[in-house]
This record gives C-alpha cells, structure tokens and sequence, in this order.
C-alpha cells in the first residue's frame, strides 16, 4: 500500500467513524476522538473481510457492499464503546 493510499485510507476511516455514529440512536458521551479511531479500524476490518469474502474489487467508483460493510461495523463499534465508557465513568471512587 502506497502513501497515498494510506492517506486515503484514514481519511474514508474517519468519515466511516462520524456515519457510525450518526447510526447508532440515542446521545453518544465518548470523545470524538475515539469515534474517529473506531471508524479507522472499521474500515480496514471491513476493507479486510470484504477481501476475504471476494467482494472488494469492483468496477465502479464504489463498492457499496464494502462500505455499507464499515458503516455497520462502525455502529457496533460505536455502541460498544458508548455501552463500556459509561460504565467505566460511572464508577465510584469512594
């Protein structure tokens, strides 16, 4: 991968990360920083399993599999996170 490529990469991951979001309802309390995180990993798990399943080349711009594909593991990634984040900050110190 060049890089270029990886540029590309984390730019598709971060927009990846904030439609992950927009999924998921309800009010998100985690930094956006680890919205754009999870949505970096989205795409490359995603880019990775649409591989291995035989659909990521295509002979358009897009492939919508693929992307719809991140999307949907940026929402689970994103619901996850919210549902261990809360825990995590409303533990009790005393």
């Amino acid at each position: 991968m060049t890089a270029g490529g990886i540029i590309t990469a984390l730019i598709i991951g971060l927009i990846i990360g904030a439609l992950g979001r927009l999924v998921v309802p309800g009010r998100q309390n985690i930094p956006i920083w680890l919205t754009l995180v999870i949505g970096v990993v989205a795409a490359l798990l995603g880019s990775a399993i649409a591989r291995a399943g035989g659909f990521a080349e295509t002979n358009g711009w897009i492939d919508w599999r693929e992307l719809l594909l991140q999307i949907a593991l940026a929402a689970v990634g994103v619901a996850l996170t919210v549902s261990m984040w809360g825990r995590r900050r409303r533990v009790s110190r005393y």
